[in-house]
């Protein structure tokens, strides 16, 4: 397959200012991590994003026009982009990535990119997992072992309580990869990264958050203020993550969404389905971006749904639990 070459340059009256822009915006976002990490301080909440993603604010802040896109000279000489990894300078000066290159060193993680997000767009979201998949990481565990300092609000006792007293439907294999082993079996599906495309789908909060994680892989190829975007998604779902976690997230300025109550539960779908709604937007435009570089359509070339069972399972489960809420 041949990529397509860079198809628009961009002027630098119109480049400069983008790149200027981006460059305040991903300080802005970056501010309270950056300063945490001079005092010696973390928040459980937003400085997950830079651990689990392994993101600098200095990746953030470097902004990238995308595959298709060049960069004309300014009177200072050719953008800095010259020397950057899989970028090519042609003999005016214009700068651009090396679609060609980058396939050659990453073609195999963008088609797997390409085939994840279309086989998850092309699938109903479903609700009503309630973000017990936290609760599932420390079911049953020594408080010794928790992955965080925080007290869990309904104690030890409580905690185990609700996710015996809920159907654990989790469908994100890099949330099922933490359940503590005595909640691995209560999940309706055993998970693996194998059937990760058969099962990923577009109601999942940490699918939707892994959008963040699919534009850095893609790195040059995505343009600067798509990943921005991403990463003010992944910040906004993380928050309700742990709201409606286990842990008592109060001292941290934050109140519980308590999805062991009616009224919670209603909360966390409604939530969720709006982040399902912007999530895909930006799922699509990272299917143009793998498009653009794989030089195919970005639709997928056939629906691909989860297993029958599971997702008519899965659905029968909403509508209970959609039903008990009015």
């Amino acid at each position: 397959m041949t990529a397509p070459t860079e198809t628009q340059a961009l002027a630098p009256s119109t480049w400069l200012p983008r790149a200027a822009a981006h460059a305040t915006r991903a300080d802005e976002l970056t501010a309270g991590h950056r300063a945490r990490r001079a005092a010696g301080e973390r928040h459980p909440i937003d400085d997950f994003l830079y651990d689990y993603y392994n993101v600098k604010p200095s990746l953030l802040r470097r902004w990238h026009p995308g595959a298709g896109i060049s960069l004309a000279p300014s009177a200072e000489g050719p953008a800095e982009h010259t020397g950057w990894r899989w970028y090519r300078t042609a003999a005016d000066g214009t700068v651009g990535l090396d679609v060609d290159a980058f396939l050659a060193d990453r073609g195999d993680l963008v088609r797997h990119v390409h085939a994840l997000l279309a086989a998850t767009a092309a699938r109903t979201p479903l609700t009503g997992c309630f973000g017990l998949h936290e609760w599932a990481m420390v079911y049953r565990q020594d408080d010794t072992r928790r992955r965080h300092s925080l007290p869990l609000r309904l104690g030890r006792e409580g905690t185990d309580a609700v996710v015996e007293q809920h159907p654990v439907r989790c469908t994100h294999f890099d949330a099922f990869r933490f359940f503590t082993p005595d909640a691995i079996p209560l999940n309706r599906t055993t998970l693996t990264r194998e059937t990760q495309v058969a099962t990923e789908q577009p109601g999942c909060l940490h699918a939707n958050m892994d959008s963040l994680k699919w534009a850095l892989k893609l790195g040059p190829a995505v343009p600067g203020e798509l990943l921005l975007d991403c990463f003010e998604l992944a910040r906004d779902i993380r928050t309700l993550d742990m709201q409606a976690s286990p842990y008592d997230v109060t001292s941290l300025g934050e109140r519980a969404v308590a999805i062991e109550t009616p009224e919670g539960k209603a909360e966390y779908v409604a939530r969720q389905r709006e982040f399902a709604a912007r999530t895909a937007v930006l799922r699509d435009r990272l299917l143009d971006v793998c498009a653009q570089v794989l030089g195919t359509s970005a639709q997928p070339t056939r629906p691909t749904r989860l297993p029958d069972e599971q997702e008519q399972q899965g659905q029968a489960d909403d509508h209970r639990e959609q039903s008990e809420q009015q």
